[in-house]
């Protein structure tokens, strides 16, 4: 529903523009008007051509995954024709991979966190794709707001150029909108994750206010270029003193340049919750000023869209935060502090749903941050008995026909603001609070895939253990094409294990594990070595970092099927040790993946994922 309403009214556009272009003023010729119409449309194709080959491709990759389960999924032999015909890499694809689709910006940063210092982040370096469509952006809208502009005729030029580039800042501003929310329909559609579309927002942004500074230098120029000084002196000094269009112009631009002003990775890392509600507040300030200034011009019909875009998503947000968690009462959450200063959280949400591998949650603890919400990763859910939401009375039987209570579970691991907040509170003592649930979000699903690895680092563990499961029970019940699993776990104590103990438990107890799982366990700072033993051949303990190559290098080479790459690894863990890439590694591997913007990742294998 919500991607109807908004492919309607952004489709809607170009039949908007065309009788209401003419109140632009007598300044502007019927040529003028003309070609701002085509450029818009332009603009708006050109959006829309995106949409429809990311969709394409995204169509095709997941019917061949399809076709990929359905083929193996019944095939008991792991070195039979059919895996083996899906281990055979494919040259030209992995090529493309490698070096386009997930390669780092250079060699070897790939969105990791560039930094001054230890405490200053300024940035976060964009995967070389991102940065090649980065690229595009910032040169289309260049052409957009200079193509059939007259260059030599000075009486008409500095006109249709304030006109072309208050178009294009209006209907740049509907993307800038609608990529701005976790909601976004596209998130779904193409399968694109909302950090990348975050970071589109934010360019995008930046190059709105380039041009909005463009608007105001070509207004002022052409006063300049067409009179003499003294009279436009006094012209644009009253139009500054008195007419609400430019005083309106003017506000609008300086809440324009006040948002990118703010904007820069190390404030908004530093002081995130601050940057986001100033963010939102400037934003609209400059949206309500940007209404008065283009009053009753065909451009306030694209402004109208852009606000739109806006409601719906955040009507739809509180819509779906309070189905989630009203129903006989609220959510709760209880919290328990951990060894390795981490929370282990379990939320007991008033209407669940069923969880699927990889997806993540917002979540509000009013009691801590009323206004804020924070995103973590579903480590497990699972169905409980007869949970008492008052905990007036104990169970004292099981009722088999009573409903189950489906609980959900994260770990939260100690930082700066909300997660050291909620680890003091925790500290003290186990305590059950209100907390809302938002999501859930993203899914991932590795059953198509003959060999999966997945790494993990520190908290990353959370994105990887339902994957785990999923795959063993999967390879259990013959519904998944996976015949291998192995999990690298990296961490800097043991008592870390006692994060997800519980669940390891079970997933060590689930049928034909053996058969499938490998778990190898490296501790970076063992305090003895009496700390580092093996439980099993298929759980080994090692210490020290990982040779995450020859770790890849020895799956290659027993590889079953189709192969996928998952990290999760939290860039501030400097865990892993940076491997020296082979050249033949890159087309031994199907697919490689992040986990989602929870944590920024560290993709050591970049190099040769393919």
């Amino acid at each position: 529903m919500t991607f109807a309403m908004d492919f309607m009214l952004y489709t809607v556009l170009t039949s908007a523009i065309t009788p209401t272009f003419a109140a632009q003023g007598q300044q502007q010729s019927e040529t003028s008007i003309t070609e701002n119409q085509r450029v818009q449309r332009y603009m708006i194709w050109s959006w829309l051509a995106v949409v429809v080959v990311v969709l394409i491709f995204r169509w095709s990759r997941t019917i061949a995954r399809e076709i990929r389960t359905i083929v193996n999924m019944g095939s008991e032999n792991s070195n039979d024709g059919r895996q083996r015909y899906y281990s055979i890499p494919n040259s030209a694809w992995a090529f493309f991979k490698r070096h386009f689709i997930l390669a780092p910006l250079f060699s070897k940063r790939h969105n990791r966190e560039f930094k001054l210092s230890a405490a200053i982040t300024v940035s976060t370096l964009p995967a070389r794709l991102d940065v090649l469509f980065l690229l595009a952006l910032v040169a289309a809208n260049a052409s957009y707001c200079a193509i059939t502009i007259n260059w030599q005729d000075k009486t008409t030029f500095y006109t249709d150029a304030v006109h072309r580039t208050g178009v294009v800042i209006a209907t740049n501003i509907c993307a800038l909108f609608l990529l701005a929310g976790r909601n976004n329909p596209l998130i779904y559609f193409l399968g694109i994750s909302f950090d990348t579309y975050n970071l589109i927002h934010r360019w995008l942004g930046r190059i709105v206010v380039l041009e909005a500074i463009a608007h105001v230098v070509f207004w002022i120029v052409g006063k300049y270029a067409t009179m003499d000084s003294k009279t436009a002196t006094t012209i644009i000094q009253n139009a500054l003193a008195s007419s609400p269009v430019i005083i309106s112009g003017t506000a609008a631009t300086a809440a324009f340049i006040v948002l990118l002003l703010h904007s820069p990775g190390a404030i908004r890392h530093a002081f995130y919750e601050t940057f986001l509600h100033v963010h939102i507040l400037v934003a609209a300030v400059a949206t309500g000023a940007l209404w008065v200034h283009i009053k009753g011009l065909a451009t306030q019909t694209v402004l109208l869209v852009a606000i739109l875009f806006w409601a719906v998503e955040r009507l739809v947000r509180l819509a779906l935060l309070v189905r989630r968690n009203i129903k006989g009462g609220l959510s709760k959450a209880e919290f328990e502090a951990l060894p390795g200063e981490a929370v282990r959280v379990t939320l007991h949400i008033a209407r669940p749903w069923t969880f699927r591998p990889g997806q993540h949650i917002y979540l509000y603890v009013p009691s801590l941050g009323l206004w804020t919400s924070h995103p973590f990763s579903i480590v497990w859910s699972e169905d409980q008995d007869g949970y008492n939401r008052e905990k007036a009375l104990p169970l004292t039987y099981t009722d088999p026909l009573a409903r189950k209570q489906t609980t959900m579970s994260l770990i939260v691991r100690r930082r700066t603001g909300f997660t050291n907040s909620l680890y003091k509170k925790a500290a003290g003592s186990k305590f059950t609070t209100t907390a809302l649930v938002e999501g859930p979000y993203g899914q991932q699903c590795f059953r198509s895939y003959g060999t999966v690895m997945l790494f993990a680092a520190g908290v990353g563990i959370t994105h990887q253990v339902p994957h785990v499961r999923d795959l063993v029970a999967s390879f259990a019940n013959g519904t998944c094409a996976t015949r291998k699993v192995v999990l690298v776990w990296v961490i800097q104590s043991p008592e870390h294990l006692e994060w997800i103990r519980p669940w390891m438990t079970q997933i060590l107890q689930m049928e034909k594990r053996r058969d499938v799982l490998k778990i190898l366990l490296f501790v970076t700072r063992p305090r003895s070595v009496k700390e580092i033993h093996s439980p099993s051949s298929s759980v080994q303990m090692f210490p020290g970092k990982p040779d995450v190559a020859a770790l890849l290098q020895k799956e290659q080479d027993h590889q079953v099927g189709a192969m996928a790459v998952s990290m999760s690894v939290p860039s501030a863990d400097g865990f892993l040790q940076t491997p020296k890439a082979r050249p033949d590694q890159a087309f031994a591997i199907s697919d490689f993946t992040s986990s989602s913007g929870l944590l920024a990742q560290y993709l050591v294998a970049t190099k040769y994922a393919s």
